[in-house]
């Protein structure tokens, strides 16, 4: 039961109706509760009376001659009714049921209730359509062992449920000022509690646009310290964020300043006056070396846009990691040839036990291609002397681990930059090769979103040269 409607839900406001709903329904349960032990308690001592009054008439019984006699005498029976309240009833019954004195008609213990003498019993019961509480013994008599005299005193119930209506108003009223005093109380108590959060939000009012700083988690409760964590670590992943497309903007502007300035310059090359037929097709072959180029990088800038992208929502669907690296190799087969480079592929076939993987099989083609053309790019080639690429599927369906190598017969990489290479548009020193230095970047962000490392090594270590093998390895037992 909600007291407090609000159209957008409030915390306040949850919490004060969370507190105060079950406080207001226990408000009527404790009243039943009240009157009812009231009413045992009022009970008490007028049962006690009645006690006392079967016991003294059960004084006055006598036998006179094998006759069971009762003499009330007239003060004792003014005495016993003198009442301004309830009206008070008695019955004496002799053996076999006998009137002796009191009410005729006055109503009978159950028939099925044995009978106990010297023992004061109580009952519920109604004479005269009214409510009636009894008190009854049998007196068992000397000379008539196997009989007993029944003696009844009863009363009506006014006195104790005026006694119970005053226990109620007495244990009932004072809540009435209390209950309001501890909705205040609460609402007060809230308030105060709450104040943390608005100082919290006050602080982060007050924070400038490009302050990513983190919140300070020991200002505030205990129970928001986990939400402030949860916004500082979004805070740092913004900031990184932010950092990151900060420099990858800056590396490409810087990237796009070469190809451009060499379209300009070729350009004004050509326009002036006096240039030969081979001068101007001399710049034209070189405005378009550049314009290769420079849409080169704008395509892997946009493959690194579009794998980084793909980390928050990527579709997977089961792919074949040997169908894809085929697929590419043939793809990549014209390209090779014209640098006269021996590409091929060996390993596991399509379809064999282990090769299949839970990924993105248009992130994965990227990422084999990448791998690719930066071994055919960085791999020296003639007639005479051709280079060699393998590409290469190792799959264990037992431990579920699935590798792919590419490996080349070029000059390879110093291990002093064969973490460098992974950066963005960082190239190896000491080779005149074409590139936008983007290739691995885009390899290890595919890689890294399908829960696989990439490393690179020696081909044959120790011989010159000693080429480049890089190596990606796809653990399936997390999938």
């Amino acid at each position: 039961m909600k007291l407090f409607q609000r159209e957008q839900r409030s915390l306040f406001g949850e919490i004060l109706d969370w507190m105060l709903t079950p406080l207001l329904l226990l408000w009527p349960i404790s009243l039943v509760l009240t009157w009812l032990v009231a009413q045992g308690i009022a009970g008490k001592p007028f049962d006690r009376t009645l006690e006392y009054n079967v016991n003294a008439l059960a004084q006055l019984v006598m036998v006179n001659q094998q006759h069971i006699q009762f003499n009330l005498p007239l003060p004792a029976r003014e005495l016993l009714r003198a009442d301004d309240i309830d009206t008070v009833y008695y019955q004496v019954l002799g053996a076999d049921g006998v009137y002796l004195s009191g009410e005729r008609d006055f109503p009978l213990p159950p028939d099925d209730e044995a009978q106990a003498t010297g023992v004061v019993r109580l009952r519920d019961d109604s004479f005269q359509g009214q409510d009636i509480r009894v008190a009854y013994t049998w007196v068992p008599v000397r000379e008539q062992a196997a009989k007993a005299v029944l003696i009844q005193v009863a009363e009506t119930l006014d006195k104790r449920s005026v006694l119970a209506a005053e226990i109620i108003k007495g244990v009932m009223l004072p809540q009435f000022v209390t209950l309001p005093l501890a909705v205040l109380l609460v609402w007060l108590a809230l308030v105060q509690a709450i104040k943390p959060l608005r100082r919290l939000e006050e602080r982060i009012r007050a924070r400038r646009p490009d302050d990513l700083s983190p919140l300070d988690a020991q200002a505030v409760p205990l129970e928001v310290a986990p939400l402030v964590s949860s916004v500082n670590d979004l805070l740092l992943r913004l900031k990184d964020s932010i950092g990151t497309q900060k420099r990858f903007l800056a590396d490409a502007a810087h990237q796009l300043k070469t190809p451009l300035a060499g379209l300009r310059m070729q350009a004004d090359l050509a326009q002036r006056e006096g240039t030969s037929t081979e001068e101007l097709k001399q710049s034209l072959r070189l405005i378009g070396r550049a314009s290769i180029r420079a849409t080169h990088t704008v395509n892997q800038l946009l493959a690194l846009a579009r794998a980084e992208a793909g980390t928050t929502a990527m579709s997977r669907q089961p792919c074949d990691m040997a169908r894809i690296t085929m697929e590419v190799v043939q793809d990549s087969v014209p390209r090779a040839m014209d640098k006269h480079i021996d590409l091929g592929y060996e390993g596991a076939q399509p379809g064999m036990p282990g090769v299949m993987l839970d990924g993105n099989s248009t992130l994965l083609k990227e990422l084999v291609r990448n791998l690719l053309d930066n071994a055919i790019n960085y791999t020296p080639s003639s007639i005479d002397k051709p280079g060699v690429i393998t590409a290469r599927v190792l799959a264990d369906p037992f431990g579920k681990i699935i590798v792919l190598q590419v490996e080349d017969s070029g000059p390879g990489i110093a291990p002093a930059e064969r973490e460098l290479v992974f950066q963005p548009f960082y190239r190896a020193l000491g080779n005149d090769v074409d590139g936008s230095g983007l290739g691995l970047p885009i390899a290890q962000e595919i890689a890294r979103q399908h829960r696989a490392l990439i490393g690179v090594e020696d081909t044959r270590p120790g011989q010159k040269p000693p080429g480049a093998r890089f190596t990606v390895r796809f653990d399936l037992s997390s999938e």
